[in-house]
């Protein structure tokens, strides 16, 4: 298990989402008639629908077929190249922010996928264990906001 979150896009279309991902760096892992699942080293997303059937969803089926995709969601995708990517990316996709170095001390970029998901491509660095001095720096920072907030 790479993972305990999984995430699920529905969507209309998997010839699309297979072209589209494939071209990040996905592979296919298996498919079914209304499910598909891809991984890029240890990142899997998997895919609903494949079809019109995606829109008669219980919960989704509610919203109009125009409704954003993702709307107020940002999946990220570490890479080992992200230069080297953002160098292709810009002929399959629409390039929403271009690659710039992030207050963080990392490097990257935001692309919107064929169905409206934000997606922010990043080069890959530790998220969880060994915070590096820029990192550690913005947590220290904000935790002392809080407590002079706290105090005030």
């Amino acid at each position: 298990m790479l993972t305990d979150v999984y995430i699920e896009l529905h969507v209309p279309d998997f010839k699309k989402a297979i072209e589209f991902y494939s071209r990040l760096g996905f592979k296919l892992l298996w498919r079914t008639e209304d499910y598909l699942v891809m991984k890029r080293m240890k990142s899997v997303l998997n895919f609903y629908g494949g079809s019109q059937k995606v829109y008669s969803h219980s919960y989704f089926g509610r919203f109009k077929k125009t409704t954003k995709c993702g709307y107020g969601v940002e999946i990220i995708i570490p890479v080992d190249r992200v230069e080297q990517l953002y160098k292709n990316v810009g002929k399959f996709a629409r390039i929403v922010q271009p690659l710039q170095l992030k207050k963080w001390g990392r490097r990257d970029f935001r692309i919107v996928d064929p169905f409206g998901f934000y997606l922010r491509i990043t080069e890959r660095y530790e998220w969880i264990d060994k915070l590096d001095a820029k990192q550690r720096k913005l947590i220290n920072d904000y935790e002392m906001k809080l407590k002079k907030e706290a105090s005030a």
